[in-house]
């Protein structure tokens, strides 16, 4: 009888701490969904923001072509993305653009001195601060996550309930180049 009370014991810990677990996975899944989702109104703010930045641009700088195209694709592929990764990536070809456009607008002086240029401009460097400051937190809320599911014992009960690891959002290497204009 002993036996079997030891054992009911152990089951009776072990759905416990199943319980347990599966119910900080929710919690701490629910935080990476928010922390994306906060990073997505941001990103879509940009977006919509971009088309009235760049028919400013313009009418200064019409030769730039391939730059106004590739904030077109770029918008485009963020808007027909489904996955958070499709508008990572998405993003990270809207910034290289970006880097691009701000670039050219250094080479208009009458452009910078356009208060509509100006504004627009304030509004973006504004949105490019929230987007900075949820990726931050987005990332600090994966990497929490990602550790909690990958520490024993809690990885058991993760792979169990089938909880896998989020991934960061990082800058791609079209991000981080520095743009190149010459004229």
């Amino acid at each position: 009888m002993a036996i079997l009370g030891i054992i009911l014991g152990i089951i009776v810990i072990l759905i416990g701490l199943a319980i347990s677990y599966k119910n900080k996975f929710v919690l701490l899944d629910n935080r990476v969904k928010n922390a994306w989702s906060q990073i997505d109104v941001q990103l879509e703010n940009r977006f919509n923001l971009i088309p009235n930045f760049v028919e400013t641009v313009k009418g200064y700088a019409k030769h730039e072509k391939e730059t106004f195209d590739g904030i077109a694709r770029a918008r485009s592929n963020f808007q027909n993305a489904t996955t958070p990764e499709a508008k990572m990536e998405a993003n990270n070809q809207l910034s290289g653009f970006l880097g691009r456009l701000f670039a050219v607008s250094e080479a208009y002086p009458e452009l910078k001195a356009n208060t509509s240029f100006e504004n627009l401009q304030a509004q973006l460097v504004e949105l490019e601060n929230k987007i900075r400051f949820a990726r931050q937190f987005y990332n600090d809320t994966v990497t929490e996550y990602n550790q909690t599911i990958q520490m024993f014992p809690a990885s058991i009960f993760a792979g169990i309930f089938n909880y896998r690891l989020a991934e960061l959002f990082k800058a791609d290497d079209i991000a981080r180049i520095t743009p190149q204009v010459n004229f």
